[in-house]
C-alpha cells in the first residue's frame, strides 16, 4: 500500500504543495506541510504538487518503508495513513 509522506526534516514550510492540492495537504501547528488525505492518491494535482515541493521532501512511499524511517534517529518523518471512522 502506498502512503503520502512528507520529511518533516526536508519541509521548509514554502507552502507550494498546500496552494496545488489542498486535498492532501494543509498547514500544522509548526508552520509546515502535513498530509491530510491518502486517499485518491493518483491525481494530476498530487503529482505537481509533489513535483513542485523545492526540497523533495513529498514522496509517495511503501507504508513499510515509511515506517522503517521513523525507526531511523537521522531521519523525521511523519506519515499519516487515513482512516474511515
Amino acid at each position: 500500500m502506498d502512503i503520502l509522506d512528507i520529511e518533516k526534516n526536508k519541509c521548509i514550510g514554502c507552502g507550494a504543495c498546500i496552494s496545488i492540492d489542498e486535498a492532501h495537504f494543509d498547514w500544522d501547528d509548526d508552520g509546515l506541510s502535513k498530509v491530510i488525505s491518502n486517499e485518491n492518491l493518483q491525481t494530476e494535482e498530487l503529482t505537481n504538487a509533489i513535483e513542485s515541493c523545492p526540497t523533495a521532501a513529498i514522496r509517495l512511499a511503501k507504508t513499510s518503508t515509511v515506517f522503517e524511517n521513523i525507526s531511523d534517529d537521522s531521519k523525521t518523518t511523519s506519515p499519516i495513513v487515513a482512516t474511515d471512522n
